[in-house]
């Protein structure tokens, strides 16, 4: 396997990638790292890559130019891949999702930064966004260093005891078991400080916009650029509802298929079980 990963910070990875078990694996050619700094593929002399969002608001976004060319150049140079972009708007991260990718030859992990990436981003590479869970962190490298370390331990050879992979928690064992390991329990009754409240509805960011207002034929959309501040929260506001709505209905398809999945799975075990005369 190899594994990709553009970044504005390289240098994050290096003492990650070559300790322990990563280290190991890497030592062993069991999965090869590669590490490409977005800057690099910036035109400016100021190696600049983000810029403010068309239509205001605060922070900067990744302009689509040094991401698309450095992840084109990965796959011109490695291959195909499957591309995967750490974004909180993402699919949640599972053990499951890990034994899948570790079936994969090469993974291109893309870290976004500020205040997240150009829509036009998306709309060519088309990778798959992945999340680690319901939370915002600075950037996506620590993601990645985790995806990375759950998907290289899952490789033939990558841990010391070939066992280790099947038995613990979340895995499938011999039996392709979705239970856990043994009980778990907590260490006392567990109380919130007071009653929480969320302020309102939780919805995700739509698309957003910055440099340059033309992108490979994708133009930044009319509105953004109208200058109506009005018609652009409006807009904003009908593009976060229907991105929420598109990722809840694709997490809840999963979840359906995984349910059903794990019906099958125990009715095949119990029809084992019962066939078991031993």
């Amino acid at each position: 396997m190899r594994i990709d990963i553009a970044t504005l910070f390289p240098g994050m990875f290096r003492e990650v990638l070559t300790t322990s078990i990563l280290g190991r694996a890497r030592d062993a050619g069991i999965v090869e790292f590669g590490l490409y700094d977005i800057r690099d593929f910036s035109s400016g002399r100021h190696r600049s890559v983000d810029a403010k969002p068309y239509g205001g608001g605060p922070g900067m976004l990744l302009r689509p130019g040094p991401v698309v060319l450095c992840v084109e150049r990965i796959l011109s140079e490695r291959g195909p891949g499957r591309v995967l972009l750490m974004s909180p708007q993402g699919e949640r991260f599972t053990q499951a999702r890990a034994r899948g990718l570790a079936e994969d030859e090469h993974l291109v992990i893309v870290c976004g930064r500020y205040e997240g990436f150009d829509e036009r981003i998306r709309d060519v590479l088309s990778p798959e966004e992945i999340s680690l869970g319901d939370f915002v962190m600075t950037g996506g490298e620590l993601p990645a260093m985790a995806i990375a370390d759950a998907v290289v331990r899952l490789l033939p050879g990558a841990l010391g005891d070939e066992a280790s992979a099947v038995t613990e928690s979340f895995s499938a064992g011999n039996a392709d078991s979705l239970a856990l390991e043994g009980p778990q329990y907590l260490e006392g009754p567990q109380y919130l400080e007071g009653p929480q409240y969320l302020e309102g509805p939780q919805y995700l960011e739509g698309p957003q916009y910055t440099r340059p207002q033309e992108f490979r034929g994708l133009d930044v959309p009319e509105v953004l650029r109208s200058g109506d501040h009005a018609r652009i929260e409006t807009w904003r506001e009908e593009k976060s509802r229907e991105r929420t709505q598109q990722r809840i209905a694709v997490r809840n398809d999963r979840s359906n298929d995984n349910a059903r999945s794990s019906r099958s799975k125990a009715v095949d075990l119990g029809d084992t079980d019962s066939g078991d005369e031993r």
